[in-house]
């Protein structure tokens, strides 16, 4: 079964646009300069975050968890002319290389990175959002959630990633480390929200495709 499902993975790759230059500099970068280059979204993962944002053609984006740049990159394609992401990551040591290709991309005014804590910039941010992107701390999904869906218009997308955690969430894995009961627990409160319109799909690690259909619970 892992044999058929590495070569079915394989012919979707091959069936799939393939990167464009500057993507494919990141992506070499990131593998070279990084301790952990599986955080970045990759070809598929990418192109997959380009087309759902070329369809909702979002005025706003927000991305928490910007990393080395890659899926701020794909996800700007898809803004309206004069649109503008959001992207915030905790860790600053990686802005220089983000804000490089940001530039390399075209994408420097459409794009605006925020170093620093996510639950404490998402409240400051005077925005509606068309599209969210949550990719950051595990333990906090569920927190970021809180906060993105109150600044998310009527009718608006959230992604959630890595929501299968490598299995991890299934009840037959007995452990209890901090990031898999984060997940756990975000994708719980997700599953009950009525706020949202939901599909889990099984891409990848897991990505949650969430619409916001109403401002409360009710």
């Amino acid at each position: 079964m892992t044999d058929t499902l590495s070569q079915i993975m394989a012919y979707a790759l091959k069936h799939t646009s393939g990167e464009d230059e500057i993507l494919s500099r990141l992506y070499r970068e990131t593998n070279l300069k990084t301790v952990y280059p599986n955080m970045l979204s990759g070809q598929m993962q990418g192109k997959l975050l380009e087309l759902f944002s070329y369809m909702i053609r979002p005025g706003r984006i927000l991305e928490i968890g910007t990393f080395t740049g890659y899926s701020a990159i794909c996800l700007a394609k898809g803004l309206t002319e004069d649109g503008l992401l959001h992207t915030i990551d905790i860790n600053d040591e990686l802005a220089e290389m983000a804000l490089k290709y940001f530039k390399l991309a075209g994408m420097s005014e459409k794009i605006r990175l925020h170093t620093g804590d996510a639950r404490v910039i998402i409240p400051k941010l005077d925005e509606q959002f068309d599209l969210s992107f949550i990719d950051g701390d595990k333990t906090q999904y569920l927190e970021y959630y809180e906060l993105v869906i109150k600044k998310m218009k009527t009718g608006g997308f959230i992604i959630a990633d890595n929501v299968l955690w490598n299995g991890k969430v299934l009840s037959g894995y007995k452990g209890s480390d901090k990031e898999t009961t984060g997940i756990r627990n975000f994708n719980e409160a997700v599953t009950a929200d009525s706020r949202v319109e939901k599909m889990l799909l099984p891409f990848r690690d897991g990505l949650y495709i969430l619409r916001k259909i109403r401002d409360n619970n009710r």
